[in-house]
């Protein structure tokens, strides 16, 4: 009998697993700077201009759940440091704003709203803050910004996923600021603890390096921390951490995938001047297939209106997008298909890379780090799209493939790639074929194939 494969390496935890298995988020940018116009406010901004007279969350989270979401993520506090709930740390709030005579409370109506609509809410606070006046004072300011944080996930709990990044500045005494992150993560981890925890590196997913859109290829979702260092100062063998974000590292000994932000519009803040600048739907589908089919996950900022609605062109290119990938990968040509190995251990046949589950997968016998599966498709079918996945909940493993197609006659070359992770999507020109073959060509352990899925993208046939 086949021993049992045990986890290869660095693997997820329940809640990156299941944060993984999400696909795309929502991202909602807004505060100060919806209403001045700027993309960073400094701090100065009078909570005056804080008024968005038909605000509603539940608009947000309708079009985020008609777009296929399942969480959405606003920026509780931005780099201007104006808070969208009544924070009892500072008066740069909405209580100090002419909104619901300053009884209102953005961060309760978002989070209200996404539970009403089934979803999951998350928080965006920003560490730099230029209001603060204790800003720059190291210690004072991480005991002020870990008050703010207890707050929202004392009060407007639970969060599931909490978003920190590394913006960086000096405070009015002229000093940089040293966030103590280390204790920002154990509070969210106490009070908080299904929240996965974003920042440039860690410590549960990573930034991807760019806010184009673009997961590297290939891109492990472990990293080596300790290899990291500041841009332009590699030596001895380190990795610049744009590389290192973008790709990951193969063997990495810690688990952080990638999540890929970018927004719907030129601006992270809503400008009027770029309603007509909104992202096509062919190219919110193709930066799908550059995140999410390169084993990352989409994080899709759209930002509201002065008034607090998102806009209609924005709210009907979520439904587009969601109803692009629906006619994309609802038809599965491979599902329940006759397959066939190269060999395979005994727990785990070919048949489990076509049956649909998450939890099956075809593993090769013996341990080996090579081997292929054959599905025939019985009868010719046209495609475009090639998925696959690994099992990742025992780590990612594979680092080389190919994929072949039998047209009749002969076997053809159709997509060849590195890394796989939880989902890789090819794209290929239209095809038809009867068979076809993945070929794992190198794997760090014995490959666990969960899924081969085969589709077609009408939309782009000639």
């Amino acid at each position: 009998m086949s021993e049992p494969i045990l986890p290869h390496g660095a693997v997820p935890s329940p809640r990156k697993l299941q944060w993984q298995r999400l696909g795309k988020n929502l991202f909602v940018h807004f505060g100060p700077n919806t209403f001045s116009g700027r993309e960073w406010g400094d701090g100065k901004e009078s909570p005056a201009i804080f008024n968005p007279a038909k605000l509603d969350c539940r608009q947000w989270a309708i079009a985020a759940k008609h777009g296929g979401f399942e969480i959405v993520i606003l920026t509780a506090k931005h780099h201007d440091g104006f808070c969208l709930w009544p924070t009892r740390t500072t008066g740069h709030s909405v209580k100090s704003s002419p909104w619901r005579r300053g009884r209102g409370d953005v961060v309760r109506e978002f989070v209200d709203a996404c539970r009403a609509e089934g979803l999951k809410p998350g928080l965006y606070l920003s560490p730099w803050d230029q209001n603060a006046a204790v800003y720059g004072d190291s210690p004072r300011y991480n005991e002020f910004y870990r008050a703010q944080l207890t707050e929202l996930l004392s009060d407007y709990g639970p969060i599931h996923e909490m978003w920190f990044d590394g913006a960086c500045g000096e405070g009015p005494n002229g000093k940089r600021q040293v966030y103590d992150f280390e204790s920002y993560f154990e509070i969210v981890r106490r009070l908080s603890p299904e929240a996965v925890m974003f920042s440039d590196a860690g410590p549960d997913v990573r930034w991807i390096g760019n806010e184009q859109g673009f997961a590297g290829d290939p891109n492990w979702s472990t990293v080596d921390p300790r290899t990291w260092v500041e841009p332009g100062k590699a030596a001895d063998g380190a990795r610049e951490p744009r590389r290192a974000l973008q790709h990951g590292d193969e063997g990495g000994e810690a688990w952080r995938p990638g999540e890929t932000d970018v927004s719907i519009r030129p601006g992270w803040f809503y400008h009027a001047g770029e309603d007509a600048k909104v992202r096509s739907l062919e190219n919110l589908v193709d930066l799908y297939f550059h995140s999410v089919g390169r084993n990352s996950l989409l994080l899709l900022n759209v930002p509201p209106t002065p008034e607090g609605l998102f806009h209609p062109t924005d709210v009907s290119r979520l439904a587009e997008l969601n109803a692009r990938l629906e006619s994309i990968f609802t038809t599965d040509f491979a599902a329940a298909r006759p397959s066939t190995a190269s060999s395979s251990h005994e727990q785990h046949p070919p048949s489990a890379c076509v049956d649909g589950r998450n939890d099956t997968f075809w593993a090769p016998a013996d341990g080996a780090a090579r081997g292929s599966v054959e599905i025939d498709l019985g009868a010719p079918a046209r495609i475009n799209v090639i998925r696959l996945e690994e099992a990742i909940h025992l780590g990612q493993r594979i680092a080389a493939y190919h994929v072949e197609g039998f047209d009749g006659a002969m076997w053809r070359l159709l997509s060849s790639g590195t890394t796989i992770g939880h989902q890789k999507l090819d794209r290929l020109w239209p095809t038809t074929v009867s068979k076809v073959r993945l070929k794992i060509n190198r794997a760090l352990a014995t490959p666990c194939v969960q899924a081969i899925g085969l589709h077609l993208d009408e939309s782009v046939i000639p």
